[in-house]
């Protein structure tokens, strides 16, 4: 068997290929940010050699890199995660460097998760996840009574914010922004950092188009697994990425935090960075792919006034997302809604909060 790791920098990518001895198998690569069909290539290039040699490819991402593997895994590759507690310290910005993770999963498999477009990055940690979450219920009500949090609070016109996360991620962004301009819809876009670095045409489009530009952190972390400085780190990197694009002016600083994930000391730190957190009402789960009709029903299914509807641009194939675009836009339509930034919904004393997060 042979192992690589995906480690993630301040400016892109590294790999690591290891064989079952732990020595390099291939020399190590690196590719600068937006280069991910290279690196898949790559990767695919080193199973394809893996296969020729009789032995299968391990490869392994960490908790604080949630970009890849709906790609990888959805090109065939065999995708695993690890997590901070089987793994040296992190530096100060990037993950643990690939090889590392690479010998991770060479030392003991059964540390490592394996990964599916189905359960997503975050396999295996859904009860810890919900269980954090439960436990931010207070932090999160403080937040939302001082407006520094929009869940629930949105108000009960009817009118929706279509938000879009993960990308910037060509051709989906472009895609995505041809529908709304075609039905001259306002959407919010919480872009991820090393996407945003990447793929400035696309941050210049949204914000020409007068769409909202949001942080959707550096490297799409699971937050609890970061340190105070790092997650402010993450947020500060991706804001910058942003304004060298588009010159800032993007509107009030807002945040989404990667899978909702959140505990009452992750919020405190969100606070300090003077942002506001953006939750969501309505979620499709377009990630996992269940078709374009699926997707189109959940959303007018679940819609009510003041709804804040979680869909994707990045982190994967978006193309039914794509396409369930338009079904959705005209449905809500004739649903009587109107659609607006988050910035432009208005904040309202909190309504009964749902489960969703």
């Amino acid at each position: 068997m042979r192992f690589s790791g995906v480690a993630w920098t301040g400016t892109g990518f590294e790999v690591a290929v290891l064989d079952g001895a732990g020595r390099p198998a291939a020399p190590a690569a690196r590719f600068a940010a937006g280069r991910l069909g290279d690196l898949t290539a790559h990767l695919l290039h080193a199973q394809r050699q893996s296969a020729a040699a009789g032995e299968q490819l391990v490869t392994v991402i960490d908790s604080t890199n949630g970009m890849l593997d709906g790609g990888l895994t959805a090109a065939g590759l065999a995708v695993y995660r690890a997590d901070p507690w089987v793994l040296p310290a992190r530096p100060a910005f990037g993950s643990v460097p690939a090889a590392e993770l690479a010998r991770a999963a060479r030392d003991d498999l059964g540390v490592v998760v394996r990964l599916d477009p189905g359960t997503g990055t975050l396999g295996g940690r859904s009860a810890e996840m919900v269980a954090d979450i439960d436990a931010s219920a207070p932090e999160l009500a403080r937040m939302i009574d001082a407006g520094r949090c929009l869940w629930g609070n949105t108000g009960d016109r009817p009118v929706v914010a279509l938000t879009f996360d993960d990308g910037p991620h060509p051709p989906y962004t472009g895609q995505i922004l041809d529908v709304l301009d075609r039905y001259a819809v306002p959407a919010t876009f919480f872009c991820v950092g090393l996407h945003a670095l990447a793929h400035r045409a696309e941050l210049e489009r949204m914000a020409a188009a007068g769409h909202q530009i949001a942080n959707h952190t550096w490297s799409h972390p699971y937050l609890p697994d970061l340190s105070r400085a790092e997650l402010l780190a993450q947020l500060a990197r991706t804001d910058e990425a942003v304004a060298e694009a588009v010159g800032g002016g993007t509107g009030p600083l807002m945040f989404r935090p990667p899978y909702g994930g959140r505990t009452p000391g992750v919020l405190r730190w969100i606070g300090e960075s003077g942002a506001t957190v953006v939750l969501w009402d309505v979620e499709p789960c377009d990630w996992s792919m269940p078709g374009p009709a699926a997707i189109t029903r959940a959303v007018l299914d679940q819609a009510r006034p003041g709804a804040l509807v979680l869909l994707h641009d990045g982190g994967g194939d978006r193309s039914q997302t794509v396409a369930a675009l338009p079904a959705v836009i005209e449905g809500l339509a004739e649903r009587g809604y109107a659609f607006a930034r988050v910035d432009a919904l208005p904040v309202t004393a909190p309504l009964e909060r749902s489960t969703v997060g």
